[in-house]
């Protein structure tokens, strides 16, 4: 069945209005570090002890000073045990409706690209992209609605300009029909579940570097370093904060992954005659299978946080994206359809 080509340049035209509105939430987001106004002390040191539900009873933690605070520790005195609610400036007001408007563009242009060739739109590179980058901005106004994650906009958003916009640039492909190993409900299953996981990868990947750097002036500041008085650090809240919904995201995006290998092993004893055949890509996969979970195992036995536990995340997703861009496009393999067109 031929593609549709009107709706595949409506698909096109929406997904430029959502990567210009993301750039706009972008700039307001940075207006809010740069220009929004200061709040008291008090409600600084509430924002840093935003999401109390996630620090652990009677834990410890190996790490050494700065990489992040001790699980078990108690609260600062000034830190009030209950969630605060900080209150959005007009500059994280306007980002956040520029956010919206760029998800519902992108959205759209995600349903009208599957219509415009009848089918699930997620069969090629470009738009397995586009499809992940939504899933990583609706996950994104989750953490935003759950826990008032203002600061992480710049950096989610802002990584989300740069996948999208390379979609739209680098690696675009034309509407068209499968290639007919893809043509199976599988397509539906496996890499609907791969695509949600990869979102949410992307996501954590985002507050591990966030964490890396916010770890890194804690350690200066502890060391007599000078703290910032304004910008960018000021506005971050502690690391260990940071590091927990680095881990509550993985744990969240961990058992889809698992449930997509599992699917795309079935899929290929059906289309391949065996479940496992140590393809590139189907290796790949399972060594960032491999990679969050001794993520998740060193956080619940060996008690690794903060720095050495984000470095393991981050190798994680380095191997996704290596399996994504590397083995997908440059290495000769059963999935090599998968690549560029």
């Amino acid at each position: 069945m031929h593609a549709n080509l009107g709706l595949a340049h409506l698909s096109n035209a929406f997904l430029i209005v959502a990567l210009l509105s993301y750039s706009l939430a972008v700039l307001a987001f940075a207006g809010d570090f740069a220009f929004g106004r200061r709040r008291a002390a008090a409600a600084g040191r509430q924002a840093r002890a935003r999401v109390p539900e996630l620090v652990g009873v009677g834990a410890t933690d190996g790490n050494a000073p700065g990489d992040a605070v001790p699980v078990g520790s108690p609260a600062p005195s000034s830190a009030p045990r209950s969630r605060p609610e900080t209150p959005a400036g007009r500059w994280v007001r306007a980002a956040l409706a520029a956010t919206t408007v760029g998800l519902a563009a992108h959205v759209l242009g995600v349903i009208t690209r599957g219509l415009a060739v009848h089918r699930i739109p997620w069969g090629d590179m470009y738009e397995f992209v586009t499809a992940l980058t939504c899933v990583a901005v609706i996950f994104f106004l989750g953490l935003m609605i759950r826990y008032k994650a203002y600061y992480l906009g710049l950096f989610v958003i802002g990584a989300v300009v740069i996948a999208l916009g390379l979609a739209q640039t680098v690696i675009y492909t034309a509407a068209g029909p499968l290639v007919p190993a893809l043509q199976s409900y599988w397509l539906s299953i496996h890499v609907t579940a791969m695509t949600v996981a990869t979102g949410t990868y992307f996501v954590a990947a985002v507050l591990g570097v966030v964490y890396l750097f916010t770890a890194r002036y804690a350690r200066l500041v502890a060391a007599g370093g000078p703290a910032a008085s304004t910008g960018i650090m000021r506005r971050l809240p502690e690391p260990d904060v940071l590091d927990r919904l680095a881990y509550r995201t993985v744990m969240f995006a961990f058992p889809i992954w698992t449930f997509g290998i599992i699917a795309g092993a079935i899929w290929a004893d059906q289309a391949w005659g065996r479940y496992w055949g140590w393809d590139p890509t189907e290796t790949w996969a399972f060594i960032t299978w491999v990679v969050y979970a001794c993520f998740l195992h060193a956080r619940a036995t060996a008690g690794w946080r903060g720095k050495k536990a984000q470095i393991i995340q981050l190798v994680g997703f380095g191997c996704l994206i290596f399996n994504l861009i590397g083995v997908s496009v440059f290495v000769t393999g059963l999935h090599s359809y998968a690549g560029l067109n």
